[in-house]
């Protein structure tokens, strides 16, 4: 599956993706911010992302930001799984000047998800930096994958949250570079 429709009293969201893509976007959440953020990961991925969001920003961008985590983990999920000759782990460190963030994935087909910012509060612009959390914790889960993501240090909000975004996208880059030691890699012969 490489479109989902989703609609509710909150969001209308309409999205295509391309695991196997090259990074092409066309992203419009009307969240200046979260457009620039998903931006990225597709860039840096090399999955290739068409999202249309109309949300409920009026009241606030939680249900936007959190939806788009919902729709694109959906789609991973669906795309990836099951998943065979794939490294399944990847890792990443991303440092935007005094900024470095990692990211370790595990493609597990379970869900988990850390985020530790240190304390990192406050917005960017009118994007409140606990959307973040929202947005990767919604993505995980319907992904189905455990995903750690950590601030080692930094002080500027833009460059961590990037780097969020940056980091997680790498990681699953190299977490799904193909691996032909093994078609199903668990010893227990299949992932969940």
């Amino acid at each position: 599956m490489k479109e989902l429709n989703r609609k509710t009293k909150e969001t209308d969201i309409k999205c295509f993706l391309e695991v196997n893509g090259s990074g092409k976007y066309n992203i419009e959440t009307k969240i200046g911010f979260f457009n620039h953020m998903l931006e990225t990961f597709s860039k840096h991925s090399g999955i290739d992302l068409n999202l249309d969001c109309n949300g409920d920003i009026e009241v606030d961008f939680h249900h936007t930001v959190e939806d788009c985590g919902i729709v694109l983990g959906t789609l991973l999920n669906k795309q990836i799984f099951p998943l065979h000759n794939k490294e399944r782990f990847g890792n990443s460190s991303i440092v935007m000047d005094e900024s470095l963030v990692n990211c370790s994935i595990d493609l597990s087909n379970r869900s988990f998800f850390l985020l530790d910012l240190k304390h990192t509060t406050g917005s960017i612009g009118n994007f409140d930096i606990e959307l973040v959390d929202e947005f990767f914790n919604a993505l995980c889960t319907n992904f189905k994958i455990s995903c750690h993501i950590h601030l080692v240090v930094g002080s500027n909000k833009h460059h961590i949250i990037e780097g969020c975004f940056k980091s997680f996208a790498v990681a699953l880059r190299r977490a799904l570079q193909e691996n032909k030691l093994y078609n199903i890699p668990s010893t227990k012969g299949e992932l969940g």
